[in-house]
């Protein structure tokens, strides 16, 4: 590209008329807007235009009007809905051209195949006129590199795997030495057990506008997931910043957060158990088998995961798990009594140190006055006790809602036992001792 000048703020455009009427998800916008920001780039706008000829060379105008670069996705294929290649030739005002390179490409990916290259794919090697092809490493469309209106613009296929390795063999190191000066690093921190309202009141300070590290809040199934975003000049100060802010929310919201990154709920469970030598099971009826599945999506989870017993008859909580029928009768189904007598019938049973049930009415009928669609009763055996929670997830919530919710909680019930646990058996240290107690 010509362009010298540093690139402070991009726009992404996602070509495809199956992501406007939503056959298929930008997956490829979020990730191009992560990758820039390891740069220093800040993605200004995200657009998503169907696969018509004129609104495409109308969003291209646009953008290389505000935008400092122009990232696009989609349209590069060999039929006729694929429209990028024409759009961008109209916009720089120049016509198409054969590259012969991308075409001997095109007709290698085949013969690699055993195939003869179709001649609809023919078209996939043009490009407009002083433009320069991008090689396509994993398929037949070739990206497009080329200047509009002064603005650097690439053009990569919308197949995701493709796109990306095309972006970071033949892109990314580009657009690093354009940048900004300035990297942009995030990081996300998760927290279940308090709303996103009530947490963004104890941080309302670190989300304030202009703040240098600024934290925002995403909700989700009852995750609260807390991003930070730092601007350094370098990425190890940025690393820096991230760090002394996650100090500063770990110490206000505490044992909330559970994990950042990639870390789940399960993996957080997984590993405490891990740590104590320990073991659990479940006792499971409205959720299904749900809160098994959960537990096993971690690798390495026999490790500390016996197995469950999927009580939805209530002839099954009472022969696989020992509830009596008196008090399933006194009680009913959903209550206190046989979620305490699942979690103990499944330890039994399994012989495990710990055991979770679940007993609730998950909709979208079954409820009552009393008893609502949402009701969900917990029941937790320790070591040495049983805790029973209740929780009402709301009449109106979807019935899948509320059996991921459910479970979700129970994981957290679990987390939280076992936290205490642990930090009940964490020795202090005597008074003189060179050798103080290991955090947890």
């Amino acid at each position: 590209m010509k362009r010298a000048r540093n690139i402070q703020h991009a726009w992404i455009l996602a070509c495809g008329t199956e992501l406007i009427i939503g056959h298929c998800a930008d997956t490829n916008s979020a990730w191009l807007a992560e990758k820039l920001a390891s740069v220093g780039i800040e993605t200004e706008r995200i657009v998503t235009v169907p696969d018509r000829a004129a609104l495409l060379a109308n969003a291209l105008r646009e953008a290389a009007a505000a935008g400092d670069l122009i990232l696009l996705t989609g349209g590069l294929g060999p039929t006729e809905d694929d429209l990028t290649r024409a759009a961008l030739a109209e916009v720089a005002g120049v016509p198409l051209t054969i590259d012969p390179p991308s075409l001997e490409s095109i007709r290698a990916f085949f013969a690699e195949r055993g195939r003869e290259m179709p001649p609809a794919n023919e078209v996939q090697a043009m490009i407009p006129r002083g433009a320069r092809a991008l090689p396509n490493l994993c398929g037949t469309a070739p990206g497009i590199g080329i200047e509009l209106q002064g603005t650097p613009c690439f053009a990569m296929p919308g197949v995701p795997f493709e796109m990306r390795a095309m972006f970071e063999r033949e892109v990314l190191p580009e657009l690093a030495a354009l940048a900004s000066s300035r990297v942009l690093l995030s990081r996300n921190l998760h927290c279940f057990g308090r709303g996103e309202a009530d947490i963004g009141q104890s941080i309302r300070d670190l989300m304030a506008p202009g703040r240098n590290p600024i934290v925002g809040t995403r909700a989700g199934l009852g995750v609260i997931t807390l991003r930070i975003d730092a601007r350094a000049a370098d990425p190890p100060t940025a690393e820096s910043m991230l760090d002394e802010a996650e100090r500063e929310l770990r110490a206000r919201l505490g044992p909330i957060i559970y994990g950042r990154g990639d870390e789940t709920l399960q993996s957080a469970v997984g590993e405490l158990l891990v740590a104590a030598n320990q073991t659990v099971a479940v006792a499971e009826s409205c959720t299904g088998g749900l809160l098994g599945k959960l537990l096993t999506e971690v690798p390495g989870s026999s490790r500390y995961f016996l197995g469950g017993i999927l009580s939805y008859a209530d002839a099954v909580k009472t022969r696989l798990l020992g509830v009596s029928q008196e008090t399933l009768r006194s009680h009913g189904a959903v209550s206190e009594r046989v979620a305490r007598a699942m979690a103990e019938g499944a330890a039994a049973a399994l012989a495990s140190d710990w055991a979770i049930s679940i007993t609730g009415i998950a909709g979208p009928a079954g409820g009552s006055a009393c008893k609502p669609v949402g009701l969900v009763y917990l029941g937790l055996k320790t070591p040495t006790e049983v805790q029973v929670s209740e929780f009402r997830l709301g009449e109106h919530t979807p019935r899948e809602v509320i059996r991921e919710r459910a479970a979700r909680c129970a994981l957290n019930l679990l987390r939280l036992a076992l936290l205490e646990r642990a930090k009940s058996d964490t020795p202090n240290p005597q008074p003189g001792s060179n050798h103080p107690a290991k955090p947890v």
